[in-house]
């Protein structure tokens, strides 16, 4: 077409009188057609490279890495992975990123914009790819399947992460620590470790969080929210991945196996954890003590002992607690609920963990030693506590007598002694105790049971305490110091008993009369003692 007839085309198509068929996109004309799914353009070229997603062309190829694309804008996009090049800069916050898109996302986080709407449940988002995302949930579509487990996904970026499970790829590298990542976004948020970054608030209680699902996940405290359930007991939750973990309880699946000592376990996160004992690593520090741990989450809960917060709520007592979990667990007091069985003996427990500690009754496994001097135990904060008795430390103090204990637990018990409260009742004899070891315990005079055999003699006892002490008559061993006297003691019970000799402690007194008595079994049977008239 030459410059007189381009001309002449202009005038015509400004005088043109477009027909109803004819599209219109803001003013525009839109006059070529796709000949394949039959999509309009109101210029060529948008056509041209709208049909490469038909054809599969990929023109444009990066001279570094050898990747192609469809469109130039996208070669160009990419080549910033190379150069770090980030020229698009919020002027709210100085962030800079790679795209512009990235940018126009990122400030509606500080202006919470949310233009795109679910319009099956009203929900909105701040991106059209969280929309498309969100109404999977809805379809429950899940159309990309791992060649090597048959798994399926809703999207392919999640099928993509899934399958570094299978080949154990890391390609995201820490530029500060070298620690590597299966998922780019998994770097980003461990680099805020680092730095300190948490860009996210709730608007209802101010917390600020390094990730934004935190946030969201953070968000349905306030609004108790629980959109996932699980379709064999009907138990809600409030995460995705809470409910893929709570249906391994019902599973037994343990898809990950510790490479170093063969151990399965149905999480990712107590895999991650378990290794540590291996490695001995503890990369996260208390800024206030100085203690360190091996996972985030134990940091944060640790903090909340120095500053007394309690977020979470009982909704029928109103007990406040430290951990969403320790919640979780209380709850099952209420709802009598015990979902962990043991398959040699068919008893329930209320805690996964409760239940993996009794098991070791029957196999007789202690995986935690001591590294002073050799005692081995069935769980960890059984080694925890027993490390006390080397080092005298004693961290957890009664506000309101100033009595310290080397056990939280212990403490809480304690504090029973002030308040009067015994929360743990007996369904059979309703006796209440302060304590849910003290209930079991006393069940097994209902019961009779003495599951803790001695394989010297063949004594049978209703607790472990007493099987371990009754030991000490063979070997002799009293190992229990008085720090006053120097006299020895087969057990700590004994101990503390005696040491009330030196300090003149007499914490058991009489209701009736007053009078006080260093042991409880001195007031029991000063109790049934018939009185003088």
């Amino acid at each position: 077409m030459n410059c007189e007839n381009k001309v002449q085309y202009s005038v015509q198509c400004k005088n043109i009188d477009t027909p109803d068929d004819v599209k219109k996109e803001e003013g525009k004309i839109l006059l070529y057609p796709c000949d394949i799914c039959g999509k309009p353009f109101s210029q060529k070229i948008n056509l041209t490279t709208h049909r490469r997603i038909h054809t599969g062309e990929k023109l444009h190829h990066c001279d570094i890495c050898g990747k192609s694309f469809s469109q130039n804008i996208h070669l160009t996009r990419h080549k910033y992975v190379h150069t770090g090049e980030k020229p698009y800069y919020c002027d709210i916050c100085g962030k800079s990123f790679s795209q512009n898109a990235h940018l126009t996302s990122h400030k509606r986080i500080h202006t919470g914009e949310k233009p795109y709407r679910c319009e099956i449940c009203d929900k909105s988002f701040s991106q059209i790819s969280c929309l498309t995302r969100h109404k999977l949930i809805h379809t429950g579509e899940k159309p990309f399947q791992c060649d090597v487990c048959s798994k399926s996904f809703s999207q392919i970026n999640y099928l993509t992460r899934h399958k570094h499970i299978h080949t154990g790829e890391k390609p995201y590298h820490c530029d500060i620590c070298g620690k590597s990542f299966s998922q780019i976004n998994h770097l980003n948020t461990h680099q805020r470790i680092h730095t300190g970054e948490k860009p996210y608030y709730c608007d209802i209680c101010g917390k600020s969080f390094s990730q934004k699902d935190s946030i969201n996940i953070h968000k349905r405290i306030h609004t108790g929210e629980k959109p996932y359930h699980c379709d064999i007991c009907g138990k809600s939750f409030s995460q995705s991945n809470d409910l893929t973990k709570h249906k391994r309880i019902h599973t037994g699946e343990k898809p990950y196996h510790c490479d170093i000592c063969g151990k399965p376990f149905s999480q990712k996160d107590n895999l991650s954890t378990h290794k540590l004992i291996h490695t001995g690593e503890k990369p996260y520090h208390c800024d206030i003590c100085g203690k360190s741990f091996s996972r985030s989450h134990n940091l944060t809960t640790h903090k909340r002992c120095h500053t007394g917060e309690k977020p979470y709520h009982c909704d029928v007592c109103g007990k406040s607690f430290s951990e969403s979990s320790v919640l979780n667990i209380h709850k099952r007091i209420h709802t009598k609920e015990k979902p962990y069985h043991c398959d040699i003996c068919g008893k329930s427990f209320a805690r996964h963990h409760v239940a993996a500690v009794h098991k070791r009754i029957h196999t007789g496994e202690k995986p935690y030693p001591c590294s002073i001097c050799g005692k081995s135990f069935s769980c960890l904060s059984s080694l925890i506590t027993h490390k006390h008795v080397h080092t005298g430390e004693k961290p957890y103090q009664c506000d309101i007598c100033g009595k310290s204990f080397s056990q939280t637990c212990s403490l809480t018990i304690h504090k029973r002694i002030h308040t009067g409260e015994k929360p743990y009742q007996c369904d059979i004899c309703g006796k209440s105790f302060s304590c849910v070891g003290t209930l079991n315990t006393h069940k097994r005079i209902h019961t009779g049971e003495k599951p803790y055999h001695c394989d010297i003699c063949g004594k049978s006892f209703s607790h472990g305490n007493s099987l371990t002490y009754h030991k000490h008559i063979h070997t002799g061993v009293t190992p229990y110091l008085c720090n006053i006297c120097g006299k020895s003691f087969s057990s700590t019970c004994n101990l503390t008993t005696h040491k009330r000799i030196h300090t003149g402690e007499k914490p058991y007194h009489c209701d009736i009369c007053g009078k006080s008595f260093t042991q409880s079994s001195n007031l029991t049977q000063h109790k049934c003692t018939p009185t003088e008239i």
